[in-house]
């Protein structure tokens, strides 16, 4: 991929996804890691669903 098209690639994808990032607890955050591995989900995902929980239909 050449450079220029790389950085129209990110230009793009920033209109459409933005960050979620917040602080937490190195204990509460390998517990969730684990919860969530054994559900076989990635954070992202599991982060959807409850944002999808929360907004509702």
């Amino acid at each position: 991929m050449s450079p220029k098209s790389r950085a129209e690639y990110y230009r793009k994808r920033r209109e459409t996804i933005g960050q979620f990032s917040v602080p937490l607890s190195r204990e509460k955050l390998n517990a969730l890691t684990e919860k969530l591995k054994e559900q076989n989900k990635t954070k992202t995902q599991w982060l959807n669903e409850k944002v999808e929980e929360e907004l509702g239909p």
